[in-house]
C-alpha cells in the first residue's frame, strides 16, 4: 500500500508540472520536484573568516565571492579558495537535474561556478567554468558551453542519468553540451565560485544564483 501511494503521488507530482507549464514546454516535464530545506543549503567557505564576508541571501539571491589568496575551506584540505554551496542531497542512482539562474560579475575569470561532484577516479562528474566571460566544460577551450555569461542572468540546467553515464547541459532551455559521466556511487549539485589555482584565477571572483531547485526523474 505504501508503494502505491509513493507511486501516486510521483504521477500526481508529474501531471501537475505538466498541466501548470504545458506537455513539452519545459525541460522539467517528466522529472517531479525535490522539496529542499535551508539547512541542505551548506555553504562551504575559507576556514578562518566568517560567513558574512564570503556569502550572503539577500532577496532570494544568494551572492558567493572569494579571493585568489583566500584559504581553503579547512586547514588540511588540497582544494583551492572557494565559496559554493553544496546541495545537501546525495544521490547514487536515477536521473537527477538540477536547474538555477546565475549571474558571473564581469571580472571574474579562472574559476568553477557549477559541479556535479563525485566520481570513481575524479572528484567531479562536472565542471563549469569561466573564462573571460565564456562558461566552459572544465577548462577546455574547445569545449565552449556558452560564449559570454558575464553580467547577466542565464538558467542553467544540468541532467545527470547515473545509469546512462552521462551529462547535459542546457543554457537559457538550449542543449549546449552533453559529456560522458565519470562513475562514482555517490553524487551532489554545487554552485557558487571555486577558484582554479592552476588555471590563472582573476583576484576577486564572484557568482549569484536564484530560484534554485533539484528534480528527480518520475
Amino acid at each position: 500500500m505504501a508503494t502505491q501511494l509513493l507511486l501516486l503521488w510521483l504521477w500526481l507530482s508529474c501531471a501537475a508540472v505538466r498541466s501548470a507549464c504545458g506537455e513539452g514546454q519545459l525541460l522539467t516535464d517528466g522529472f517531479a520536484a525535490v522539496e529542499l530545506t535551508e539547512a541542505q543549503f551548506k555553504v562551504q567557505k575559507p576556514y578562518d573568516v566568517p560567513l558574512a564576508d564570503r556569502y550572503e541571501l539577500v532577496g532570494g539571491v544568494r551572492r558567493m565571492w572569494v579571493y585568489a589568496t583566500d584559504k581553503p575551506i579547512s586547514s588540511d584540505h588540497p582544494g583551492g579558495p572557494r565559496s559554493e554551496i553544496k546541495i545537501e542531497l546525495i544521490y547514487s542512482s536515477g536521473v537527477w537535474q538540477f536547474e538555477g539562474y546565475g549571474y558571473v560579475p564581469a571580472g571574474t575569470s579562472g574559476a568553477s561556478v557549477m559541479q556535479v561532484f563525485g566520481a570513481a577516479e575524479h572528484a567531479t562528474t562536472l565542471m563549469l567554468h569561466v573564462y573571460d566571460g565564456r562558461l566552459t566544460y572544465y577548462h577546455d577551450d574547445a569545449r565552449v558551453v556558452d560564449g559570454d555569461v558575464y553580467d547577466r542572468w542565464f538558467r542553467l540546467n544540468v541532467i545527470h542519468d547515473v545509469a546512462a553515464s552521462n551529462v547535459t547541459v542546457f543554457v537559457d532551455g538550449e542543449h549546449r553540451l552533453t559529456a560522458p559521466g565519470r562513475g562514482g556511487d555517490a553524487h551532489c549539485f554545487k554552485f557558487g565560485v571555486y577558484g582554479q589555482s592552476k588555471n590563472n584565477p582573476s583576484y576577486r571572483m564572484e557568482s549569484r544564483w536564484r530560484d534554485v531547485k533539484i528534480f528527480t526523474k518520475c
